[in-house]
């Protein structure tokens, strides 16, 4: 059928050639975004339709602005704004002809701006800081702590401001105080505050006060202290801080009585004191215990008594007269002691020979403390002159009267190591009252030392014994040969000092040759 399908091409070639139609000419293109709507308006509806307007998404799709999106940190909100998606949803619909009567999306309304007073005056901070530690603590409440601080009233003004302390203050009683100006506690809260930290923060809080010129707390503080006793490295540290701040004398007062008496007395004359206590004491070991106790504190290393020079010479030798008397009295009274042949405690009575040895005991005790204070030498003489119980030596007991060779012993010892310094003559007179009995007494300090190093003192007896003249060496020495002749080893061993004392004499004497 050829008629038909020409027919056909030729339709198809007319409509080809009507849709090729040339296009109309180009509008020129003006600056301002306002379009005419018969001109450019219809000539671009005519190339290319408006696009369909996008459908607008739900609420729960769109993406909520920035300031609504993270509501803390690691968690995003599901919270959209409306009136954010109604604004979106009305400029996505519109056309290009109506860009200009098109208002810009609406945006949230901004937070409310803070008050004009406020942005005025910004809350006022003090900040507290610890130099040493590198500590800040920041208040709030600055005009409480100006009321309670006068420095920090003086430094800062009502504004705030910054207060710095020095010194190796720890943290906690930095913070302590701190806590005190802010808080109005009753004093029993105080104590209670402050009796959970102890001494030491005690302390601590106290040195804060002071910087900080703080009187209520400087006060608590003190009433704190003044009530609980303290270790000696806490005392160091209130001296110190009573020294340091001179200002608050009135307050420190109670403190201060307990560091410094209020009508000073010589630690010397407390010391005699002391020591006539003991040597009137009954309780034997108690005794011993005090005496160590006084020794402790009159060595020479000791600080108890480091301002005072030296004791009190005159009371101690009272002392030492009123021991001698006693002894005297007892050797006088004891009609068992008369008996020189009796030698066991039951014939003696054990009463009359404890209280010998306790006058003993106290008589060397006294006799040591001179020696140690260079002033033994008027013992020495007083002891030689003593008459009264030399001559009773030989008609008491020897359990009693070796007793009194002990004390002869101490005064032996020091003369021959150089501790006292008598003259000749006091110390030949010492041996005539003295050496005689030694040499019958020995033998029982043997047998009886009670602390007494028997090898020192014959060493002491024979050093002594060589500080005479040779002629008096010669009578002292040919009585000790004589004795030892027929006591053996219960006579002190003088060989040595012998032999020197016969060298001197009788082989190297002066202007001789070797």
């Amino acid at each position: 059928m050829p008629t038909t399908t020409s027919a056909s091409t030729a339709a198809a070639a007319h409509r080809r050639r009507s849709r090729r139609k040339a296009p109309p000419p180009r509008q020129p293109w003006c600056c301002s975004f306002g379009l005419d709507p018969t001109t450019a308006a219809a000539a671009t509806a005519s190339r290319s339709p408006l696009p369909a307007p996008r459908r607008a998404k739900p609420p729960h799709q769109l993406a909520p602005p920035l300031s609504r999106r993270i509501r803390s940190p690691g968690r995003v909100s599901p919270i959209d704004d409306p009136s954010f998606a109604a604004a979106a949803g009305s400029c996505v619909s519109a056309r290009l002809s109506s860009v200009i009567e098109c208002p810009p999306p609406a945006l949230p309304p901004p937070p409310p701006s803070p008050s004009a007073a406020a942005v005025e005056e910004p809350r006022a901070t003090l900040v507290m800081s610890l130099v040493e530690k590198g500590v800040v603590l920041e208040v709030d409440e600055v005009e409480r702590v100006r009321r309670q601080s006068k420095v920090v009233r003086t430094v800062i003004g009502g504004r705030g401001g910054e207060v710095g302390l020095e010194g190796n203050v720890e943290v906690e009683s930095f913070r302590e105080a701190v806590e005190m100006m802010l808080e109005d506690e009753d004093e029993t809260a105080v104590m209670r505050r402050l009796a959970c930290g102890g001494v030491s923060r005690a302390i601590g809080v106290l040195e804060v006060s002071l910087s900080l010129m703080f009187d209520r707390g400087v006060n608590n503080c003190l009433k704190y202290l003044e009530a609980v006793p303290w270790n000696e490295s806490e005392e160091d540290i209130i001296k110190k801080l009573l020294s340091q701040y001179p200002s608050y004398g009135a307050a420190f007062r109670n403190l201060l009585a307990r560091l410094q008496p209020q009508r000073p007395t010589s630690s010397a004359e407390l010391v005699v004191e002391l020591i006539d206590s003991i040597t009137k004491g009954t309780n034997n070991n108690a005794r011993k215990e005090l005496r160590n106790l006084v020794n402790g504190m009159l060595s020479k290393s000791s600080v108890y008594i480091k301002g005072d020079k030296e004791l009190d010479k005159r009371s101690i030798y009272c002392i030492c007269h009123s021991c001698l008397n006693s002894l005297v009295g007892l050797f006088e009274e004891s009609s068992d002691l008369a008996l020189a042949d009796e030698t066991s405690i039951s014939s003696v009575g054990k009463g009359p020979l404890e209280r010998i040895y306790k006058l003993v005991e106290d008589t060397n005790w006294l006799l040591q403390i001179l020696i140690d204070r260079q002033m033994g030498e008027e013992f020495a003489d007083l002891w030689a002159n003593e008459k009264t119980l030399s001559s009773m030596h030989e008609r008491v007991s020897p359990m009693v009267r070796h007793e009194l060779s002990r004390i002869s012993a101490t005064i032996f010892i020091a003369m021959g190591s150089g501790k006292l310094h008598c003259t000749r003559d006091k110390r030949f007179s010492f041996f005539q009252a003295w050496f005689r009995p030694m040499l019958i007494d020995f033998g029982w300090l043997r047998k009886y030392p009670k602390g007494l190093n028997v090898t020192t003192l014959e060493e002491g007896i024979g050093q002594a014994l060589l500080t005479l003249t040779l002629s008096q060496q010669q009578v002292l020495f040919m009585e000790w040969f004589e004795a030892f002749s027929g006591q053996g080893r219960e006579c002190p061993n003088l060989m040595r000092a012998f032999q020197v004392w016969w060298r001197r004499s009788f082989v190297r004497s002066i202007g001789s040759s070797s």
